[in-house]
């Protein structure tokens, strides 16, 4: 199977309960309604500490629900008895608008498995937006011949055929029952993919035209941008110019160039230099996943590329950025290669080809461009394996790749590339690789957002190692750098984990506690909110939030998951419903 396949978050994934004609949400440009008066309601929340995602300072208020929607927003007090079919009493509490995840990878758990993105919930999350370099649409022959040798996904990808199946995508996790809600960025690798095959080199004319082609009907089946992953092949195949290209195409449609920049290490500046670009010459604006600077030898890089991005914003480019909050990045072990090991989807060949393994050296040694290991980045010590498959390569799950060299002799690169062989997939490693410093700072920075760049897995029923920030992003700001450390107010947290990421994806209708908003709302202790997932120990849930609705409907109470799965899709301003393709 490809190498796009092997990055967990994004598999080719069963869509059982796939309903192309299943309803959506408004799209993100739609206009709130007007509030309705008083009760009788069905939920209310009172006595809470009101923190209304927009950075205001916070008041002490009550909050009704109607339906879906948010009908009330007042003063503690104001609504008196009013009748509710249920009543939430918030005192000592904050009531905020639930969080939108603007890196969500949960888009497997969403159209074959366990919809309820128990670990997301649990932190508060209300929203998931997909699309990191890949997506399940749009497909074409090229997308199915690159997956021949499997049918099961071969047969799923038939699902997504056609001019439309970024919409059909969407609607089918909709369809397969989700507890969040969920948007999507276009990914630009499946676009590249779509055109091009896993084929290196620019793209033709014609090729070109795909690419664009697919682009725009991506905005109008309700995508946000295109989103792009650099260092992964075949993203990293695509020039600038390619990138420019399809950004002209979004452009029209108020769509966002989303990346994983080139580099996040040694050609750090350079590759948000490209970004930048990217922006400037397709008229679209520019938001940076997950800001970092990579390996010890680039943590002066930091502070030069806020400086940077703000001197961008001071002359007229809308450049903006967002985050996790910890030192360590998760991603596959083939991260450690440089891109012509993919060439041609052909990783496994090739490292099995003793040629093939002298030329990734070789290129190892004398890096080409932003070719850059992770590995040698994070060292073999910082770099903790967490997933395998085989049987004979288990043992090393939860140990550090400097384990595995002492254990079998062998430097860092054959043992990379003999576990890659011998697990015939990707094997999820988290890469010790940033500073606890440039954390704190960023996380300062008023264009910053927050994102967890993970799914969400249920932490009592799943077994394999992930990263901590599958449970704990939320929580971790809210309890590490608010209430302990005092790197951020309350009220700017928020803002950056909802209304801030609304307000970057123009939906108009979720992010800020408003009358006649949607009703996905978060009730959270902030003297206790904590984060319990580790590195060595990740499958721990977080504790604090102890109400979550979503679309109206409680989905986590007293701080356990309902079962309930009232998500809907949210789509980006270029959407024309299936009336109007």
């Amino acid at each position: 199977m490809m190498y796009k396949r092997f990055r967990e978050s994004m598999t080719i994934v069963a869509a059982a309960a796939f309903v192309v004609g299943c309803g959506s949400a408004p799209r993100g440009s739609s206009e709130a309604p007007a509030p309705a008066g008083d009760g009788p309601y069905d939920v209310i929340i009172v006595n809470g500490r009101v923190v209304d995602g927009s950075g205001n300072a916070w008041f002490y208020g009550d909050v009704a629900l109607r339906g879906d929607k948010i009908v009330r927003v007042v003063r503690r007090g104001q609504l008196g008895d009013a009748h509710a079919a249920k009543r939430i009493d918030a005192t000592g509490m904050v009531v905020a608008p639930g969080f939108i995840d603007i890196q969500g990878q949960s888009g497997d758990l969403f159209l074959r498995g366990d919809g309820r993105d128990v670990g997301k919930l649990t932190q508060g999350v209300t929203t998931e937006i997909l699309g990191e370099a890949y997506t399940v649409a749009p497909v074409s022959a090229l997308t199915i011949a690159d997956n021949a040798s499997d049918t099961a996904s071969v047969a799923i990808l038939r699902k997504f055929e056609g001019p439309h199946g970024f919409d059909a995508w969407l609607r089918a996790m909709q369809a397969h029952g989700i507890s969040p809600n969920v948007g999507s960025f276009v990914g630009a690798s499946t676009i590249r993919e779509y055109a091009m095959g896993l084929h290196m080199g620019a793209a033709p004319a014609a090729q070109m035209d795909s690419m664009r082609a697919a682009m725009r009907r991506g905005m109008e089946d309700g995508a946000f941008g295109l989103g792009s992953a650099l260092i992964y092949p075949p993203g990293n195949y695509a020039s600038t110019e390619e990138l420019i290209e399809i950004s002209k195409a979004m452009s029209p449609y108020g769509g966002v160039y989303i990346t994983h920049m080139r580099s996040e290490a040694d050609r750090y500046l350079e590759a948000l230099d490209e970004a930048m670009r990217i922006g400037k010459e397709g008229n679209v604006p520019v938001e940076i996943y997950h800001l970092k600077a990579a390996g010890k030898r680039n943590w002066g890089k930091a502070a030069q590329a806020v400086a940077k991005i703000d001197s961008a914003r001071a002359a007229g480019l809308d450049v903006q950025a967002n985050m996790y909050p910890y030192t360590a990045g998760g991603t596959g072990l083939a991260a450690c290669l440089p891109p012509s090991a993919s060439a041609d989807g052909k990783l496994f060949e090739n490292l099995a080809d003793p040629v093939k393994r002298a030329k990734i050296r070789e290129d190892i040694a004398h890096p080409k461009s932003y070719a850059e290991s992770l590995c040698e980045l994070a060292t073999p010590e910082g770099v903790l394996l967490t997933a395998f498959r085989n049987p004979d390569n288990k043992k090393w799950a939860g140990h550090r790749l400097s384990e595995v060299m002492a254990s079998n002799g062998k430097d860092w690169l054959d043992a990379v590339m003999d576990l890659l062989l011998t697990e015939h997939q990707d094997i999820g490693t988290i890469f010790f690789l940033m500073s606890e410093e440039n954390v704190a700072m960023q996380l300062k920075q008023p264009w910053i957002k927050i994102g967890t760049d993970a799914e969400g897995p249920d932490p009592d029923s799943t077994t394999e190692f992930t990263h901590p920030r599958s449970y704990g992003t939320y929580p971790r700001i809210l309890g590490k750098y608010v209430r302990e450390e005092h790197v951020l107010t309350l009220e700017d947290a928020i803002r950056k984990m909802s209304g801030a990421v609304a307000d970057r994806l123009l939906i108009r209708d979720r992010g800020l506690l408003r009358e006649g908003m949607f009703a996905d709302v978060v009730v959270f202790d902030p003297a206790t909110i904590q984060e319990h997932s580790t590195y060595e120990k990740p499958n721990q849930g977080s504790t604090g939030v102890r109400e979550v609705l979503v679309n109206g409907v409680e989905v986590i109470r007293d701080g356990k998951h309902t079962g309930a799965k009232p998500g809907r899709v949210v789509r980006g301003p270029g959407w024309k419903d299936a009336g109007d393709h």
